[in-house]
């Protein structure tokens, strides 16, 4: 499988239990199974990540396109895809239009066109305030797991070394 990061994968992980001083290992892997060509973000979740101004906007640009990918001519057709969804569902005006001006509308188009898995934090929703990635994954086909579904599947070990 190839995963598509969303950007609370990355920002809860610094904030929480993958700290850089605490789990090195979690960004290692992340560059490792990035230079393999299994998981990926995009570049709208890089700039959010770098408006932080941190320790993480400093992981992430030195990251190009390469881990962050940019937009290109073969996910153009899956935006009007989302976005007919999106306008065409039980969400509220606000919802709608934040939802199509944020990096989460294309990094569900990307996944859309590529056939790629979306890893978030986010759980589905009822709610008609806030569309969440789950929802509009859940309705357009495309799969979406947990960091902790993507990590089982892949294998990831963060070991601690021989003293």
């Amino acid at each position: 499988m190839t995963y598509l990061l969303d950007a609370n994968i990355f920002i809860q992980a610094k904030k929480l239990h993958y700290n850089f001083d605490i789990c090195p290992a979690f960004w290692d892997w992340l560059d490792r199974e990035n230079a393999s060509g299994k998981v990926f973000s995009i570049d709208r979740v890089r700039s959010e990540l770098m408006a932080g101004a941190d320790s993480l906007a400093t992981w992430a640009s030195v990251r190009g396109e390469s881990f962050f990918l940019p937009l290109s001519a073969d996910i153009e057709p899956s935006l009007p895809v989302i976005s007919s969804w999106a306008n065409n569902g039980k969400y509220e005006q606000t919802a709608v239009s934040t939802f199509l001006r944020v990096a989460d509308y294309y990094l569900v188009a990307y996944a859309h066109a590529r056939k790629l898995v979306v890893v978030t934090h986010e759980l589905p929703s009822s709610s008609t305030k806030r569309i969440k990635i789950p929802d509009a994954c859940i309705a357009l086909d495309v799969k979406v797991i947990s960091p902790y579904e993507m990590l089982r599947t892949e294998h990831a070990r963060f070991v601690l070394e021989s003293p």
